[in-house]
């Protein structure tokens, strides 16, 4: 039995992995979350919101698969149950939002959640030289740090 991943140090990837597995849970519920306001949204601003938070699920569904796939790349196993992601998530559920602004600002807080999750995975992943990890996570900060910003622009 070896002690490396791909040339890293096992017991480093095993934290990772447990943090990408936490990222993962709560991407899940984001992207469930979003389906809700995609689906009950309604108001004047219905058209635009509902493509936007469409935009924003196909997005995260992509992100939810590479998340997975890295963890496989780390020859471990994603979470993959709505039991576990649940467990594990830090994102929380949110049911009936009806209202654009509510659902904008619920966004904007669950993508700073998710942002620092990815900032604990990073410097995770970072300590423990696993650069591609690093590199998927550098991707996703970056862009939705200024998805908050427009966000944060919308509700002003």
């Amino acid at each position: 039995m070896t002690n490396s991943v791909l040339g890293l140090d096992k017991s480093g990837v095993d934290k990772v992995v447990e943090k990408l597995n936490t990222l993962l849970s709560s991407y899940q519920v984001y992207y469930q979350n979003l389906r809700g306001y995609h689906w009950n949204i309604v108001g004047k601003d219905f058209f635009e919101l509902h493509l936007k938070f469409e935009e924003y699920y196909n997005n995260a569904q992509v992100k939810i698969d590479e998340i997975a796939e890295r963890i496989l790349t780390l020859e471990q196993t994603p979470l993959h149950s709505f039991n576990k992601y649940l467990d594990n998530a830090a994102v929380q559920i949110h049911e009936n939002v009806t209202d654009g602004a509510e659902a904008v600002s619920q966004i904007q807080k669950q993508l700073e959640q998710l942002i620092n999750l990815q900032r604990e995975a990073l410097k995770l992943a970072e300590e423990n030289d696993d650069i591609a990890t690093s590199d998927l996570l550098t991707q996703y900060i970056s862009e939705q740090e200024k998805t908050v910003w427009m966000l944060k622009s919308f509700l002003s």
